[in-house]
């Protein structure tokens, strides 16, 4: 098994929290992290999968079934199928408080959030258990794999590109059709699937509501909430514009990019290296991943936004970290970065201590004082977290 760079965190939570929420999308290693953990910490368990009818009828009368299991963790898996459960929970909890009785795993959506947030306030802690992250693979598999297939274990480590393609194809077709129906999308799979394409075409660009509800011929408030729902969903993310400065004529308008690059890949039929680099979605694509990676790893007291003016001065990735510009990044796919114009006004604008250039596999160097060179690998690993 890969080592998750949560694991430390979780079992920071596990040993403070009664009830931890793992929560993040399909087939990305919840059960297998959960699992994994009660066992290297010998804490007696109990595990329920609530997609298994077995399970779920033992929760038919849950307060009985779990307080004959209240000295054990009971690890109840895809639990939004119950959100019934959680008041359940809390009173349960309030009767017999101890760290880790409860271990809950869930492909999030709003409902979920919402009814565990108001049921379990003060009592439950959340991780989001992403896709795998450049610093987790190792010797097992190498980061242009990573970038062209995703971070999905499954996808990441399948033995061939087509048992790959044949594993993403079926992820989505089942997340549509069954997952995001389940979870409460209000869209029919048939206009969700019209949107995800949508969605993939505009990665990396700014988002353009009124654009999709024409397209779609929908309001625009039913596309926000369908674009609400993705994001819940971890299939999507918005990334908002920096807007302190109030001198310049800035764009408000988030950028959009979806978060799995194999994802990404498979919507545009890009299924090799040479797809990718003939592709003119390559670019974005780089950023996209650079941003995803980024934001895996970012610390709690970090914001990230874009920077850029109405004139075109632009900077990729600003650090916000208490209402103050602590960093800046732009991502280049290139290995002989320079910088724009627009780039270096933007930089003079925000006044970081510390400006980057991500590249993919650059060496570490100064490209001007206060300007650096370097690899995502050696930014994530050497100076993201002194950020």
């Amino acid at each position: 098994m890969l080592k998750r760079k949560a694991e430390k965190q979780l079992v920071e939570l596990m040993g403070y929290f009664p009830a931890v929420a793992i929560v993040g999308p399909r087939q990305v290693g919840k059960t297998t992290l959960a699992k994994m953990l009660i066992k290297k910490t010998k804490k007696p368990s109990i595990y329920l999968d609530l997609e298994l009818s077995s399970d779920f009828s033992k929760l038919m009368d849950a307060q009985l079934f779990l307080e004959q299991h209240r000295d054990k963790c009971v690890i109840i898996d895809e639990v939004q199928r119950m959100p019934e459960l959680f008041p359940l929970l809390r009173a349960l909890i309030d009767k017999n408080r101890m760290p880790a009785r409860f271990l809950l795993l869930g492909s999030a959506s709003p409902d979920l959030i919402r009814d565990s947030s108001e049921s379990l306030a003060g009592r439950i802690g959340y991780i989001e258990l992403t896709p795998l992250n450049i610093t987790e693979i190792k010797n097992r598999t190498n980061s242009d794999l990573l970038w062209l297939r995703g971070g999905f274990p499954d996808a990441l480590l399948a033995p061939t590109a087509s048992l790959w393609q044949k594993w993403v194809s079926n992820f989505v077709k089942t997340y549509i059709e069954r997952d995001l129906p389940m979870l409460g999308m209000p869209a029919s799979p048939i206009l969700t699937q019209r949107l995800w394409a949508m969605l993939s075409h505009l990665h990396g660009q700014e988002l353009n509501y009124s654009n999709l509800a024409r397209s779609l011929e929908i309001s625009v408030a039913s596309v926000k909430t369908y674009v609400d729902f993705l994001e819940h969903a971890f299939l999507i993310r918005r990334l908002r514009p920096y807007s302190m400065n109030a001198k310049k004529r800035l764009v408000k308008t988030p950028k959009l990019y979806i978060r799995d690059s194999g994802l990404l890949h498979h919507q545009n039929a890009i299924y090799s290296y040479d797809d990718l680099y003939n592709n003119i979605l390559i670019g974005n694509s780089w950023e996209g991943y650079v941003i995803e990676q980024v934001h895996q790893l970012l610390a709690d007291d970090l914001k990230l936004f874009f920077y850029r003016t109405s004139d075109g001065s632009e900077i990729d990735l600003v650090f916000v970290k208490a209402n103050t510009v602590v960093a800046t990044a732009e991502i280049k796919h290139t290995s002989t970065p320079t910088l724009s114009r627009g780039n270096t006004i933007s930089i003079n604008d925000l006044k970081a201590k510390s400006n980057f250039i991500i590249t993919k596999d650059s060496d570490d160097y100064f490209l001007k004082e206060n300007v650096r060179v370097c690899s995502l690998k050696t930014f994530l690993e050497k100076y993201l977290e002194k950020i």
